[in-house]
């Protein structure tokens, strides 16, 4: 079987990520929960370009936080399945080498050549896609999972893992 996973919101924090740079850069003190059902920058209206200029800065993608029990499932479902981190990459460029990087230090049991770093991924053909965006699970052809993120929760249409534990409940 071949699993794809996402990997921002999926393995690595890029929610949280906005939001503690947003907090940093402006003296806010924006939470996860008053961001509930949206995007960061829907908080603060007046602050979607710097909150969107997070993806062009060096370190953004880099730094990120892995999911909580991401890598001990990902281990787990590696040793059963075919699996590949699909990620877009292409539209910050920034984001290639740092996604690389990161999955190097948190993730050293994905192969490099199990890494798909791409623009769109309507061209992935597998078993299942693991994402936190609708419009990803929407084209694909296979077992569709949308991983909870704040943005998504209102989401519905779609089987949903709400967390790690959840993920392998699914699929170990």
């Amino acid at each position: 079987m071949t699993v794809f996973v996402d990997m921002d919101e999926v393995i690595a924090d890029t929610y949280g990520a906005h939001i503690k740079w947003y907090n940093k850069r402006h003296g806010g003190s924006l939470t996860r929960e008053q961001c509930m059902g949206g995007e960061v920058w829907q908080q603060v209206p007046e602050h979607r370009e710097s909150i969107w200029g997070h993806y062009f800065e060096p370190g953004f993608f880099r730094d990120l936080e892995p999911i909580a029990h991401s890598r001990e499932v990902l281990r787990e479902l590696v040793e059963k399945y075919q699996v590949y981190v699909a990620s877009a990459a292409m539209q910050f460029p920034n984001s290639l080498i740092e996604k690389h990087q990161w999955l190097d230090e948190h993730f050293p049991f994905i192969h490099w050549r199990n890494r798909i770093l791409l623009g769109d991924k309507h061209v992935l053909r597998g078993d299942v896609l693991i994402d936190d965006r609708s419009h990803n699970l929407e084209t694909f052809q296979g077992r569709s999972i949308l991983f909870t993120s704040p943005h998504n929760i209102n989401t519905k249409g779609f089987e949903r893992a709400n967390n790690w534990s959840e993920v392998g409940d699914l699929l170990l």
